[in-house]
């Protein structure tokens, strides 16, 4: 289908709406993005790319990168990474503390914050230069070597980053962390620092679009049953407790994050980004759950 006309038909109902929500204020710096930015970008797996809006500015990925941080860990450990971090939705919020004593300090799923502080550990013990090795492999399978940490904004959320220091700690406490907490949650705050576009984010998740491949290069990323576990996971915890409601109206595996981005992705179709810094009270950007749920419903292309 004609995805173009449909993009340029969405974007414009849902940049005049009302603008709701408010940018991530408990991280200084990113309280300080525009709150009218507001992009979207799609690559499909036969070569289509089309974007609206600020779709080539570079903002802060936050916990999108989770699923990067994932991936490179499942690479390593394969099925044994499933001993270290749940597969379960959680009904929680994304730094809530309430189900670690229940579970023994071990998360729920690997994007809460808990269970992105595990995957870091499990990196930070396995890579030689960790820091240097993740971002090499985030430019190598995104074919762009301009993806970078951000000082700034890892800086700033280490300076208010009590509710993860609390969450570690905790975590440690159940022999669940093998590194010092302060070096996981160092190197947690880069990986969440990641700064792409709305289009550097479409082109790289293609791969989960096509069974693990990277239709461009035809390189393996993840092998067909990784790839599906890692959409799945996407589908039902991508978007903390609003995971379900993200499901229920936009009907695809995705992630969001609390700079306002949100990734989601069509299996065999293509992958979209959107882009808008003000979130709803779940974190989640209110544009771009808009967008998507009137882009899934006006193409009648979703999972269900």
């Amino acid at each position: 289908m004609n995805f173009e006309d449909l993009i340029i038909d969405v974007y414009r109902e849902v940049e005049n709406l009302e603008g709701k929500g408010e940018t991530a204020s408990y991280i200084p710096e990113l309280s300080k993005v525009d709150p009218s930015k507001f992009g979207v970008h799609i690559s499909t797996i036969n070569g289509g790319s089309f974007g609206a809006g600020d779709f080539e500015e570079k903002f802060s990925i936050q916990s999108i990168s989770k699923v990067l941080s994932l991936i490179l860990a499942y690479r390593i450990l394969d099925f044994e990474i499933w001993n270290r971090v749940g597969v379960e939705p959680s009904g929680t919020a994304f730094n809530s503390l309430f189900q670690l004593e229940a579970d023994q300090g071990i998360p729920r799923n690997p994007f809460l914050n808990a269970g992105a502080l595990v995957v870091t550990d499990i990196l930070l013990s396995n890579l030689e230069n960790p820091q240097d090795d993740f971002i090499n492999f985030v430019r190598s399978i995104s074919n762009n070597d301009s993806v970078d940490y951000s000082k700034k904004i890892a800086q700033s959320e280490k300076d208010v980053g009590y509710r993860n220091i609390a969450l570690c700690n905790y975590i440690k406490s159940f022999g669940k962390i093998e590194n010092e907490p302060a070096d996981v949650l160092d190197f947690y705050y880069d990986i969440c620092s990641l700064e792409m576009s709305c289009r550097d984010l479409s082109e790289l998740f293609l791969f989960l679009a096509n069974d693990g491949i990277d239709p461009k290069s035809n390189r393996e990323v993840l092998n067909e049953r990784q790839s599906k576990r890692v959409n799945a996971l996407m589908q039902t915890c991508g978007f903390y407790d609003e995971s379900g409601e993200f499901a229920f109206k936009v009907g695809l595996p995705g992630k969001s994050g609390v700079g306002g981005g949100i990734i989601a992705v069509h299996p065999d179709q293509y992958s979209i980004a959107v882009w808008s810094p003000k979130l709803n009270k779940k974190g989640n950007s209110y544009k771009g759950m808009r967008f998507l749920e009137e882009f899934t419903t006006g193409s009648e292309l979703s999972l269900f």
